[in-house]
């Protein structure tokens, strides 16, 4: 009977978030990862194939626990605006009890060898980045912003002005201030006022 292994994926994963978020993609490799839970290197390649398998699922995992919460405060009230205000603040309120993942977020997948993945992780990414931009695209719709000016206003309103906002702190490795939920909210609801 097969020993059972010592370190779940979650385990490993957490790791590597961990590193991300304190030297950046270039500090997630294998061995530091495998170091840094105190396992043999050569154990890590039973779960990934190698280094470009390890940033995919490290990259995959924490986009898709965001987009799970993003998502669901877009469906979050059939009033679309305010919808839209939860989905602002949430990019927020995530990033503040989620720092280090916030913070590897912060990089693109770019940075995490998207190049290099496979055609599964690929599929996985675009399949998740398609679903937020359809819920987007349809909260435009409901909105009456359907013009290409529109969407550009949901999008600064959701995404591009709520990440600003979280940015530099995580940048800096300083605590978001206690007012950018509101911050985030105040864009949006300004930004959404009127098509």
């Amino acid at each position: 009977m097969a020993r059972p292994p010592r370190f779940d994926t979650d385990q490993i994963l957490d790791a590597a978030v961990r590193l991300a978020a304190s030297a950046g993609p270039a500090g997630v490799t294998v061995s530091a990862v495998a170091q840094a839970i105190g396992a043999p290197s050569g154990s890590m390649y039973h779960r990934f194939t190698g280094r470009s398998a390890l940033l995919a699922e490290v990259w995959l995992r924490t986009v898709e626990r965001f987009q799970e919460g993003y998502l669901a405060r877009l469906h979050s009230d059939p009033d679309p605006r305010t919808a839209a205000r939860k989905a602002a603040r949430h990019v927020v309120a995530w990033s503040r009890t989620r720092p280090e993942e916030a913070a590897l977020l912060l990089h693109g997948a770019a940075e995490f060898g998207r190049a290099d993945w496979s055609e599964e992780h690929i599929r996985r990414g675009d399949s998740g980045n398609e679903r937020v931009f359809a819920a987007i695209g349809a909260l435009a719709a409901s909105l009456g912003f359907s013009d290409a000016k529109g969407l550009d206003r949901i999008v600064l309103a959701l995404i591009d002005l709520p990440l600003s906002i979280v940015r530099r702190p995580l940048r800096a490795g300083e605590p978001l201030p206690p007012h950018a939920e509101d911050l985030a909210e105040e864009c949006a609801a300004e930004l959404l006022a009127a098509p």
